[in-house]
């Protein structure tokens, strides 16, 4: 190989590298956890959220969540629904919501969100429990 062929075939590569651009998480490499997944039912309840990166298990700030909704669902009661409100984030990368939980049984929570830097939107239904 000549050296004007070696320097064709490296110019080549690295054009490739540069066209692939830097390698990009998937939205899929994103999770939402509840914290905790039982609460007190009644008035005011504060769900709280975190969003991981299960690459590298580190909570992600700054993600905007669109879409919230929770309901009666896990226990046949879809249409079962409570207002549900975005409040004040305590530490990085945890979402927190006040909701209604007005009676006990299981309740699930609906998030979509945009995370910062990524293409998609996820989408995640949590389950929890109010109880007494």
């Amino acid at each position: 190989m000549t050296v004007i062929t070696h320097w064709r075939a490296l110019a080549a590569a690295l054009l490739l590298a540069m066209a692939a651009g830097p390698a990009r998480a998937e939205i899929t490499d994103y999770e939402f956890r509840l914290l905790q997944g039982e609460l007190k039912p009644g008035h005011g309840v504060i769900v709280a959220v975190q969003l991981i990166d299960k690459r590298s298990g580190k909570p992600v700030p700054d993600a905007v969540i669109f879409a919230r909704r929770i309901d009666m669902a896990p226990d046949g009661m879809e249409t079962m629904t409570s207002p549900i409100e975005a409040v004040p984030a305590t530490e990085p990368g945890t979402y927190r919501f006040k909701t209604n939980l007005t009676m006990e049984g299981g309740w699930r929570l609906s998030l979509a969100a945009k995370v910062q830097g990524e293409k998609g939107t996820l989408e995640s239904r949590l389950v929890l429990r109010a109880v007494r």
